[in-house]
């Protein structure tokens, strides 16, 4: 008996060295090898470990390796016992070895000699992908060495590999994922393999069904309306593929819950929740749900509020007894509204930079819960020095002056807030790496604030070239949106122009030989003299068309005209009504000659047009190329003098050369604009645009020029359109909307006295950078022009519908496409006026466009 006992202990002692699971590619087992020596395994003996080495490793530090086995020389060790075996499993334990065998080389007296014999496992050279995209390679790969820091082709190494890409193409909705690898050795490098990966990703899988269980007061499709991004399969989602995506399941489940709890239920939560195979195509969605009951508000009282009184802060709030309780609508009305119509906006706009609340639920009873507003208003601050940084480019003072922080007043989240949108609509720089950091200096009741910038290009190029009036046009156009006139001499500022000062200078030509050429330039200084916004802009343009004979060609009569102009104008921003207003006044000077011209109210001559233009406006839009809120308004008075009433000219009698001299009128516009975000990303945009031309004299009648020409992309062009206005309709040709009756070709070339536009347009983006904005559009539009007031009807207009993209590039500006299909048809012009494709290019954000 005494025997069997001994047996069943050394059968436990030994079972670690031969019990190892080994991977299915390499059976062999660690054993420890005596070498033919005699040891008395029913007596054990003590020994002093005398050496130790190690065969077999080729790249592994030896040293570590006997370390790790515990065998250290010149300790004592019981043979046969557990501390070899102890060795032989730490060392497997490593997952570096194919074999491990731990050989007892000899035994003199007490001592014993050890040789560890290992088989080192390949080392990892490089992964090969099969079965993905290119990008879908990339990205793994980058997870996969960010991941694999021990080379070592083990068990550890397949499982990383394999969950890694699971994992990543779960999210990408490839839910079947199988994954199986081969090694190659690689020939280049010694004891190292190639790990060829194959992924069968299989096809991405729907959502079939989603089912609730433990829900009671909410329907389950109302549950999964607040999954907004896991749809369940219908044959009436259009727009809702159902694809399933692991990382916005995830989202949703978080959203799902917090519209529960938005609806009173604060206790709900997901008990559980499977997704599991419907079928190969197919998945499906059970989530376990505890609803609890639906809570209301309690009490609502506040605490350490010395600033405002309670029933202030209640006005603010919003929010009353019984009223379904909501901590999301309760955070929004407390620090989270985007309209600053909260509680810490009201003391974060004024100086309260440390301002913080809590709200605490004091007591629960039954249905209804008392929330206790504890305040901590803090002393109030006034700002003192403002900087900027990351202007490489933009002078600092130029940086500042759109800065609505000025040293002295007291802080204001809002004029934070609102100095990031107006350095933003500069221009110059990435609105979204604007980052102000208030830094307070509570000794003195001050703050610091820094805003850091980040400058992109702003400059503008036009190269484009069309086919109009049966020739090729070409154009070239240069906008220089941070130029710097008083560095315009000084050789060192160009790089490669002078820069810095925002000032912005435009010049533009368009030709198409001798039939028609045209010049403009412009400049702008936003700030005149350095000091106040008081803009100063001046503007001279050419322009001449022709039939491209010369006055007395024998091949036939010289037809002509050719415009003249230079303006000057002045604006200021205003403060009130508030101060997104802005007045400016322009004064203009035009010359048209025209010989032998058709298509207006003379053929042969020189008229002048001296006019005087007061523009009111309002901008609050939040972004200059993409505004998801806000609005715009325009309104512009332009007249000239009234000759007809001051002269003696009997207008009866009197010469097309003394009738049409100087051209008179008053000219009435405006335009409004109006954004609002809608669900997600969505932007709708909401547009009106009128305009009226009248006459002082109806023995003079409505000029010639300064019509309206509705139609088209907007552009100017081959048309020389400075004589008239064009807005864009798309749907319909260059000024195909004329009024009913009208002469065909004389509507067209001279245009309307009277015009009515209206757009709403849905936005939706999908590029957002300092390199590129773009974004799509679904829009409806109508409009429609009239030659008087007495046939004017603002709801009789032609109407047209499609979609369209626009992209912003810095260095072109904004670029359309568009494609429209009209729905009434222009009596009397080619095809309906029907123009489907519209493109347009660096057209003005604001204004008639």
């Amino acid at each position: 008996m005494k025997n069997i006992y001994q047996l069943l202990a050394l059968l436990l002692i030994c079972s670690p060295a031969i019990a190892q699971i080994r991977p299915q590619s390499n059976p062999a087992t660690p054993t420890l090898k005596v070498n033919g020596l005699d040891l008395d395994y029913f007596n054990p003996k003590e020994y002093t470990i005398a050496d130790v080495t190690l065969t077999g490793a080729k790249f592994l530090d030896k040293d570590v390796i006997i370390t790790l086995s515990k065998l250290i020389k010149g300790e004592r060790i019981v043979l046969p016992g557990e501390a070899t075996a102890n060795a032989i499993k730490i060392l497997w334990e490593q997952g570096l070895f194919d074999d491990v065998q731990l050989d007892i080389v000899k035994i003199e007296g007490d001592s014993v000699y050890f040789d560890i014999e290992v088989a080192e496992r390949p080392r990892l050279s490089t992964f090969d992908l099969q079965g993905l995209s290119k990008s879908q390679k990339t990205d793994i790969l980058e997870k996969l060495n960010a991941k694999s820091t021990k080379t070592i082709i083990n068990d550890n190494l397949y499982n990383t590999t394999t969950s890694t890409i699971k994992k990543y193409l779960l999210e990408k909705g490839y839910f079947f994922t199988a994954v199986t690898y081969k090694t190659k050795v690689d020939p280049n490098q010694e004891n190292h393999v190639i790990l060829e990966v194959n992924v069968e990703k299989g096809r991405k899988v729907k959502v079939h069904e989603i089912n609730f269980t433990g829900n009671k007061d909410f329907s389950s499709a109302k549950l999964r309306k607040f999954l907004k991004k896991t749809k369940q399969q219908a044959f009436y989602k259009i727009f809702g593929s159902g694809k399933f995506y692991k990382e916005k399941y995830e989202e949703d489940k978080k959203t799902l819950i917090a519209k529960m709890q938005d609806k009173g239920y604060r206790d709900a939560v997901i008990l559980k929740d499977s997704v599991y195979q419907y079928s190969d195509k197919a998945v499906g969605i059970k989530i376990d749900l505890f609803e609890g009951p639906k809570y209301y508000f309690g009490n609502l009282t506040f605490a350490g509020n010395a600033k405002y009184g309670g029933k202030d802060l209640l006005r603010i709030l919003g929010l009353e007894k019984g009223e379904v309780f909501s901590e999301e609508k309760l955070e929004r009305k407390l620090r989270g509204s985007p309209n600053s119509d909260d509680v810490s906006s009201l003391y974060l706009n004024d100086g309260y930079l440390t301002f913080n609340v809590d709200p605490v639920q004091t007591k629960i009873y039954g249905d209804t819960v008392d929330v206790e507003i504890r305040i901590y208003e803090g002393p109030q601050y006034t700002n003192n020095k403002i900087t900027v940084k990351g202007n490489t480019i933009t002078n600092d003072k130029v940086v500042l002056r759109d800065v609505r922080t000025k040293p002295g007043d007291k802080f204001s989240k809002d004029q934070l807030i609102r100095t990031v949108r107006e350095i933003g609509m500069s221009g110059n720089f990435d609105e979204s790496k604007t980052v102000p950091t208030p830094k307070p200096n509570p000794a003195d009741g001050t703050v610091d604030i820094e805003y850091a910038v980040e400058e992109r290009p702003s400059d503008q190029i036009e190269l484009s070239g069309g086919f109009g009036g049966g020739n090729i046009i070409g154009t070239l156009g240069l906008t220089f949106n941070n130029f710097s006139l008083k560095n315009l001499f000084n050789g060192n500022a160009y790089k490669p122009l002078p820069k810095g000062d925002g000032q912005k200078l435009s010049l533009r030509g368009q030709t198409n030989g001798k039939y028609y050429q045209s010049y403009s330039f412009s400049f702008s200084e936003p700030w005149l003299g350095g000091k106040k916004p008081i803009s100063f802009g001046v503007s001279a343009f050419t322009s001449l068309q022709s039939n491209g004979l010369k006055e007395n060609d024998p091949l036939g009569l010289q037809q002509r005209i050719r415009l003249n102009g230079v303006t000057v104008s002045l604006g200021r921003k205003l403060n009130f009504p508030d101060n997104y207003f802005q007045l400016s006044h322009a004064l203009s000077f035009q010359q048209y000659i025209l010989n032998n011209y058709e298509g207006y109210k003379f053929k042969t001559g020189t008229a002048y047009n001296i006019s005087l233009a007061q523009e009111l406006s309002r901008d609050s839009r939040d972004h200059s190329v993409f505004p998801t809120s806000g609005s715009y308004f325009k309104f512009t008075i332009q007249a000239t003098p009234p000759y007809s009433l001051l002269n003696k000219l009997n207008y009866a009698t009197a010469s097309d050369k003394q009738f049409y001299k100087f051209t008179e009128y008053h000219k009435w516009k405006f335009e409004s604009q109006w954004f609002h975000r809608l669900a997600g990303k969505f932007v709708v945009k909401a547009q009106a645009q009128f305009g009226f031309l009248g006459s002082y004299n109806k023995a003079v009648g409505d000029p010639a020029f300064e019509r309206f020409k509705l139609g088209g992309d907007g552009m100017q062009g081959f048309d020389f359109l400075q004589g008239s206005e064009l807005i864009a309709m798309r749907g319909y040709s260059n000024s195909a909307v004329i009024p009913n009756g009208s002469n065909v070709s004389n509507a067209q070339k001279s245009g309307s006295p009277i015009f009515t536009k209206y757009m709403l347009e849905l936005r939706y983006p999908v590029i957002a950078s300092q390199s590129a904005t773009a974004f799509l559009v679904a829009f409806a539009e109508g409009g429609n022009t009239w030659n008087n007031f007495s046939e004017y009807n603002p709801f009789n207009v032609r109407r047209s519908a499609g979609f369209g993209a626009k992209i912003f590039l810095p260095i072109f500006g904004l670029l359309g496409i568009d494609y429209a299909i009209p729905f009434d048809k222009i009596p009397g012009i080619e095809n309906g006026g029907r123009q489907n494709f519209t493109f347009s290019i660096a057209q003005q954000l604001g204004g008639f466009n």
